[in-house]
């Protein structure tokens, strides 16, 4: 199969031109030649033709190669540039060649034979080289892709850091003021319940019938709003990592006991039944016998608010694992499945309209979720809506402080929920 090129010529030298031209004739390439003399024209006819090489006569009119040498490669044409030369000029073509040229040969010993080899290695050289060079500035392109990425990258990660200082700022100053606006609220709320209590008391003095029931409520919606307050102070010390458990022997049965009564009053004002079992063979545990009350408490109260009837019942056992697991199941109104991943994080109430039926903070279940944490404890949640749901609580009889359990900073999406199987 013969091998078609297109050949430029630069000389002004008939003969040169002739031995070219044979190699036409004597190889298996199918040469095209243009033949120039002088280097305006060369650059013209380079500039607008496609060449696979150009032959340049060292000895030009008026010019010399290399003057056509620096417009080509000034141009930025890729194309291989061989330079003809007489055997004296050799140390000079050398020089060319660092100058821009391809390849040098001397007239004397050019034959059709050597210019078919100079054509096929000068041309597959210069290809190669052009590929390298062309790989090298993809490289070169990529990396600095690369190194612009990267920067982009540094200056994004550095405004997300700059971003969560001024959000744990924020947070910081949230937590301040909502521990201040607690402790100040609860001074003038304990005094209303102080006050409302005296005004209830037989050797107070005679109130009638009307006025009682007025101070009973001032007292109960003391007390309600008392627990909400120290609920978002309970809520701030969490989050700013300054609630401290503050563990002793207890007996679990009593503390249990204690939650029910606090609660049993609610629990009958809407005919629910409450039933207690408690399963333990030894009811002693190491813990804060006020947080755990806490725990209870909480609990209870949202399986009796939001239970319309039926039943709440209350359960603590023991493991052979050394651990006891509080459970407590109610017959109420059940939680949807999308609503299962955010029932304890804070401030999240499934009805968030202002007007909502269950009132509430919504800090309750954040704050058993972080005490049950800092306890070393696990929560498992069973639910199903309209039908109700159990909330299982597994605690290690004997809490261990040594873990560094007694400062944990609570966040919204630090939970340790494990679901229980249907």
């Amino acid at each position: 199969m013969e091998e078609n090129l297109k050949i430029l010529v630069v000389e002004n030298n008939q003969v040169d031109g002739l031995i070219v031209s044979l190699a036409q004739t004597r190889t298996n390439i199918n040469i095209e030649i243009d033949e120039i003399k002088d280097v305006n024209n060369a650059f013209f006819a380079i500039i607008n033709n496609y060449y696979d090489c150009v032959f340049l006569d060292y000895h030009l009119l008026n010019e010399d190669g290399l003057t056509l040498i620096d417009k080509v490669r000034a141009s930025g044409i890729k194309i291989p540039l061989i330079i003809l030369i007489d055997s004296e000029n050799e140390e000079i073509a050398r020089e060319w060649i660092k100058l821009g040229a391809s390849e040098y040969f001397i007239k004397s010993i050019l034959s059709p034979e050597t210019i078919a080899q100079i054509l096929r290695s000068t041309i597959r050289i210069y290809n190669i080289e052009t590929q390298l060079t062309l790989a090298n500035q993809q490289l070169k392109e990529s990396r600095e892709q690369i190194i612009l990425r990267d920067k982009k990258i540094i200056a994004h990660q550095e405004q997300i850091k700059q971003q969560n200082f001024k959000l744990l700022a924020a947070s910081s100053l949230k937590s301040q003021f909502l521990a201040s606006i607690s402790h100040e609220l609860r001074t003038p709320m304990n005094a209303i319940i102080g006050f409302s209590q005296i005004l209830l008391r037989p050797n107070f003095g005679q109130l009638t019938n009307k006025q009682l029931e007025m101070v009973e409520k001032i007292l109960n919606n003391g007390k309600n709003l008392l627990i909400k307050i120290n609920e978002i102070l309970d809520f701030s010390q969490l989050e700013s990592g300054k609630l401290e458990l503050k563990p002793e022997i207890l007996d679990l049965s009593k503390v249990l006991s204690n939650a029910v009564t606090k609660i049993s009053s609610s629990a009958k004002a809407k005919n629910l039944s409450l039933l207690v079992n408690s399963l333990l063979e030894n009811p002693l545990v190491f813990n804060d016998p006020a947080r755990l009350e806490q725990i209870l408490l909480n609990l209870l109260s949202n399986a009796v608010k939001f239970t319309e009837f039926g039943t709440i019942c209350v359960e603590i056992r023991e493991t052979f694992k050394n651990q006891v697991i509080i459970t407590v199941k109610d017959t109420g109104i059940g939680i949807a499945a999308q609503d299962l991943q955010k029932i304890f994080v804070a401030f999240h109430q499934s009805d968030q309209g202002i007007s909502r039926k269950y009132s509430g903070t919504g800090l309750g279940l954040a704050i058993i979720d972080s005490l049950v944490w800092m306890m070393g404890g696990k929560i498992y949640i069973e639910s199903q809506l309209g039908v109700g749901s159990m909330f299982q609580i597994e605690l290690p009889r004997k809490i261990n402080l040594e873990t560094d359990l007694g400062n944990v900073v609570l966040s919204p999406y630090q939970h340790h929920i494990n679901y229980l199987k249907s």
